[in-house]
């Protein structure tokens, strides 16, 4: 399991995501350019302590991280039609979430093998990112039995 962060625009939301993926051992992929000045004392800073404890992979572009792509590729996206409960999950599948700001554009869209809702209250738009990756891996990880003892 991996997740995975389309052109970020916030260094707190991948900070919290890094917190994340570092205390249940999951690698995080980050898909630049992202929306804000990205180094990698930024990067420990917005990971607080938990940066150094999760593999982090960068990739220049979509093009980079699709050729790297080790399983299938799962959008979480407010305009996909299956809900999460009803999504199906494999150990090698990539989460990937969208920037904060403009979600993926349709080629990644198109690209997904799976592309899997949260779903939520009428006329409310969206959860925020590091939220929803939380929501997304902790069923991901249940169903896969990839929860750490």
């Amino acid at each position: 399991m991996r997740i995975a962060l389309y052109q970020p625009d916030i260094a707190g939301n991948v900070g919290t995501i890094l917190r994340l993926a570092a205390c249940v051992g999951v690698p995080v992929d980050i898909i630049e350019p992202c929306g804000f000045a990205f180094s990698e004392r930024g990067l420990r800073r917005s990971g607080m302590d938990y940066a150094d404890g999760v593999e982090t992979m960068r990739h220049a572009d979509w093009t980079d991280f699709e050729a790297q792509l080790p399983g299938r590729l799962i959008l979480l996206s407010t305009k996909a039609a299956v809900p999460l409960w009803e999504a199906a999950f494999s150990p090698g599948d990539t989460l990937l979430f969208g920037s904060e700001g403009a979600g993926v554009p349709g080629l990644v869209h198109d690209r997904a093998d799976l592309r899997v809702r949260i779903p939520m209250r009428p006329n409310f738009r969206s959860l925020n990112v590091a939220v929803s990756a939380g929501i997304a891996l902790a069923e991901a990880l249940r169903q896969t039995g990839g929860w750490p003892e």
